[in-house]
């Protein structure tokens, strides 16, 4: 379990909010990571994966355009990302992931290890979004793994749950 699941499950019991994911390159992980903790069902009701772009369209609402001016693993991609679980699974909070977590993929560009994520919040009926961009270092399940962790840290550190 992540070291901040608990945390950011307390935090959420006690502010009574919703929390919501979608995911590319985690595959499911912030998910799975999210729910490891007893109760969560009181937190935790929705989750993408959409690995695939024509999967973020259409189930997130990204626009394809979107996806092919800026590519998948982009700031403009992943924060819509995380605003569509926002509005599709009616949460308070969304974390969004996508990225190269290798072996392959990678550019000189965005090389392997590069994972955008997004966190996207509704406080007093006002949508806020920020996002990060990360060079993870290691292999494909140390990418994946620290990319959950560095989602739920930031999650904990939103101003909703600060």
């Amino acid at each position: 379990m992540s070291q901040y699941a608990q945390p950011l499950a307390d935090a959420l019991l006690a502010q009574k909010l919703r929390i919501s994911s979608a995911e590319s390159c985690t595959g499911g992980g912030i998910a799975s990571a999210l729910t490891d903790v007893a109760g969560s069902s009181s937190y935790f009701e929705f989750g993408f994966i959409t690995y695939a772009n024509e999967a973020k369209s259409q189930l997130l609402g990204v626009p394809a355009e979107l996806i092919e001016q800026h590519g998948a693993v982009s700031r403009e991609v992943v924060e819509a990302m995380a605003l569509g679980a926002l509005k599709a699974a009616k949460a308070d909070i969304a974390l969004s992931s996508s990225g190269i977590a290798g072996p392959g993929g990678g550019s000189a560009e965005k090389p392997v290890g590069t994972v955008w994520l997004a966190w996207a919040w509704c406080e007093e009926g006002v949508i806020h979004c920020q996002s990060e961009c990360y060079l993870f270092s290691g292999n494909r399940t140390a990418v994946r793994d620290q990319a959950i962790n560095k989602s739920l840290q930031q999650a904990l550190e939103l101003s909703l749950l600060a």
